[in-house]
């Protein structure tokens, strides 16, 4: 080849891709939508941060759980009590059983308040030494204070502390109280509830006796200025009496007064008495027939039974025999007799009722004439007896204050031994069996569901933050060109292979993505490769690409497996397929195909080697040639843009069919830049959930500025479980279809040792 030659730019009219075209393998996606959110995605992204999902459920678990066990067991002891409504100060010793209560709604809380005072705790704490316990951390120090002062809030600090630990309920529509304290020791706890109840007990008591004798104090003075008045009024009432000549009986009245009294009792009684046999008198003259049962006579009433028994048994008898029968004859005269024995009495009785009424009546007449006379007398003493009632009256008043008083002051006396009480312990506290604190089953179970909760929210977070491309529609949105193919992961790949066959995987899962196509066939993976084939060929017309470059926007994003599986689908399918290591600084290609790489096409376009001896025939595909990087140059983009390296291109487009090149990252180096302007397309790599959309819409418009023909991209390292469409269709349809399909592998050298071809493919 001339020097002229070498350096000419390539003549061949490149083919022409169909504006529009999209391959069919990939009408089934919907194109340029806008992505909508519905429950499966929200699934997907728990299934895809499921790693940190799980991992700050085991964090916050361990952490609660290394909480839990390192907490100091808390103890809580309970005891319950009842208290009644307080009740009114004993006035005797009948009262202890008939007291009403007195109806107070605060007063259960106002006992609680009691329970919580500063003065039960304090003297709980000394009764149990806890007085002399090292005060809690947090209390004065002492500086610039007094001894009182620091004695003060070290007792104040203590107090509250146990308080803190002190807790006081009352049971829902009942009058019973529970207490209840928490303690590392469950002895002590148990003690301080029963020490306080019992000190609340006896406050309680004490606080009544104190009440009842500072009441009996004050009755006392009262009692003896009473007992003065009361002197004072009978010996006034003595003298008057004495100056009047008024006899002084038992019952503080004068005897007329007696007598009169008498008399207006003994009237009033008799003129009752007459008006009732008045009455009873005009009664029985009304109703002289029924006088036996007006007066209760046995003997009327016997006459009235046995008459009404004739009478029954004569009208029988009359309306059976007739009336000139003999025997209702005799029945008739026994009617006749009864009858007129019961008009006799009638008149009798009625004449008795006459009497006693006349009797009555003259003995009220008698009465009011001897009152009358006795009122007369009275009279004349009246004036006298009025300022002598007024000094009774005031005797009587002082005396029955000065009694009343002495009896309360007796009573009150006596209860102050004699309370009644009105609490009740119903359970005393006993040492608990278990501590309240922690609850290390409960305390990691929460620490699950908080880190549920937080390995949920970071997913989220995390996928609003993840700007990397993951599915076809994304890379779409981001540049115009079409997705080839889409290249499931290696892991999901060998699962679904694992569950579509049911055994272990083959002896080829060694080999790693790059010789999928040529170790496993019937894989998901290769059979994505021949997709990505099939979309290749599809891109341009009216032939399909003899060259094409393929490169990504990063590192480590698959572009050498893709190149190493599409040239070996193309050799499949016939005609001389090379595959060109195009990247001289990190070369993968005779690392994935298991070639040396001494020589390669660093070598040759140094003019270290020709081009038939860096040429290497891959023996384990027929019909694909190897052209490795060689040894690093110095400078790999002089190299890959002079004019040797298109001269090359030109050679090689004319001994094989398709020449396929891994080159370089677009944004790392300008190698894949270079080489784009020389070949018929690109097919960018897209690593699905690792390149970002800026990277990626960085490299594409990197391309379009050089004028590079972009035949698509392939979206690569695909999670199927997050793709709906492909999940899919990988899913069952590669199982059912290609479960059976034996695969003819291709020819092997002994030993599947690599020949180096004498004669290459020739223009």
């Amino acid at each position: 080849m001339s020097e002229e030659s070498s350096i000419s730019p390539v003549e061949r009219p490149l083919p022409q891709r169909i504006n529009g075209f999209t391959p069919a393998t990939l009408e089934i996606e919907a194109q340029g939508g806008e992505p909508h959110i519905t429950f499966a995605s929200f699934w997907d992204i728990l299934v895809k941060r499921m790693g940190t999902i799980v991992a700050a459920m085991v964090v916050v678990a361990v952490l609660a759980a290394i909480y839990s066990f390192k907490m100091t067991p808390v103890y809580e002891a309970t005891a319950s009590i009842e208290v009644e409504t307080d009740y009114p100060q004993l006035s005797s010793l009948n009262t202890v059983y008939n007291q009403t209560p007195i109806e107070d709604y605060s007063f259960l809380t106002t006992q609680m308040r009691v329970l919580q005072s500063d003065n039960l705790a304090w003297t709980t704490m000394e009764q149990l030494g806890l007085d002399r316990v090292a005060p809690p951390p947090g209390t004065a120090n002492g500086a610039g204070q007094s001894a009182t002062q620091i004695a003060g809030a070290r007792k104040t600090a203590m107090i509250e502390d146990f308080k803190a630990g002190t807790r006081v309920e009352q049971e829902k529509d009942t009058r019973i109280i529970s207490v209840s304290y928490e303690s590392g020791n469950p002895e002590l706890a148990a003690n301080i509830v029963n020490h306080l109840i019992n000190n609340y007990i006896e406050f309680s008591i004490q606080s009544r006796y104190d009440f009842t004798r500072r009441a009996s104090n004050v009755m006392e003075q009262q009692l003896q200025d009473l007992k003065a008045r009361m002197e004072k009024s009978q010996q006034a009432l003595i003298d008057y009496e004495r100056r009047n000549l008024i006899v002084n009986i038992g019952d503080k009245q004068t005897i007329d007064d007696q007598k009169l009294d008498q008399l207006n009792r003994d009237l009033a009684a008799a003129e009752s008495d007459r008006i009732q046999k008045e009455s009873l008198y005009e009664l029985a003259k009304d109703n002289q027939g029924q006088v036996g049962v007006i007066m209760q006579d046995p003997v009327l009433l016997h006459l009235e039974e046995k008459y009404a028994d004739a009478k029954a048994e004569y009208a029988d008898a009359l309306a059976q025999y007739g009336p000139k029968f003999p025997k209702v004859t005799r029945l008739r005269d026994q009617v006749a007799q009864v009858q007129a024995l019961m008009d006799d009495d009638h008149k009798r009785a009625l004449a008795k009722i006459h009497n006693d009424y006349l009797a009555a009546e003259t003995r009220e007449k008698l009465l009011q004439d001897a009152l009358t006379e006795e009122n007369e007398q009275v009279s004349a003493l009246s004036q006298h007896m009025i300022d002598h009632n007024i000094l009774r009256r005031d005797f009587e008043i002082n005396q029955q204050l000065y009694q009343t008083l002495l009896e309360r002051l007796k009573d009150a006396t006596l209860s102050a031994t004699l309370q009644a009480p009105n609490v009740h312990v119903i359970d005393q506290a006993t040492p608990p069996l278990h501590p309240i604190r922690p609850n290390r089953k409960r305390n990691v179970a929460v620490g699950m569901i908080i880190g549920l909760i937080l390995g949920i929210t970071l997913g989220f977070v995390q996928e609003a933050l993840d700007s990397s491309v993951r599915t076809t529609e994304e890379a779409e949105r981001l540049v115009n060109a079409p997705a080839l193919a889409v290249i499931p992961s290696e892991g999901e790949g060998r699962r679904r292979e694992s569950l579509a066959a049911g055994r272990a995987l083959g002896a080829g899962g060694g080999d790693g993505v790059g010789l999928a196509v040529l170790k496993r066939p019937s894989s998901v993976l290769a059979e994505s490769f021949r997709s990505l084939r099939t979309s290749v060929l599809l891109s341009t017309a009216p032939r399909p690409p003899q060259s094409m470059l393929v490169t990504s926007p990063q590192v480590g994003e698959g572009k050498t497996s893709i190149a190493s599986n599409l040239a070996m689908s193309f050799a499949q399918r016939g005609g001389a397929v090379l595959i060109v290591d195009a990247d001289l600084r990190r070369p993968c290609i005779a690392k994935t195909m298991g070639l040396p790489n001494e020589k390669g096409l660093s070598s040759f376009l140094t003019g270290a080697h020709s081009l038939d001896e860096v040429l290497i025939q891959y023996d384990r595909v027929s019909n694909l040639w190897v052209l490795p990087a060689g040894p690093r140059p110095p400078d790999p983009a002089e190299l890959l843009s002079s004019h040797m390296m298109e001269a090359t291109l030109k050679e090689l487009l004319k001994r094989f069919t398709h020449v396929v090149i891994d080159s370089p990252p677009l944004l790392l180096v300008t190698d894949a830049v270079v080489l784009s302007a020389m070949v018929d397309g690109v097919i960018l790599v897209v690593s699905s959930g690792a390149t970002t959309r800026g990277a990626l819409s960085r490299a594409h418009k990197i391309l379009e500025n050089a004028g590079s023909r972009v035949l698509g991209m392939v979206l690569n390292k695909v999670d199927m479980r997050f793709d709906t469409y492909y999940g899919y269709y990988y899913g069952p349809y590669h199982q059912g279809y290609y479960d059976d399909v034996t695969v003819s592998g291709p020819t092997h050298s002994p030993g599947g040792s690599h020949v180096r071809s004498d004669s290459p493919p020739k223009p």
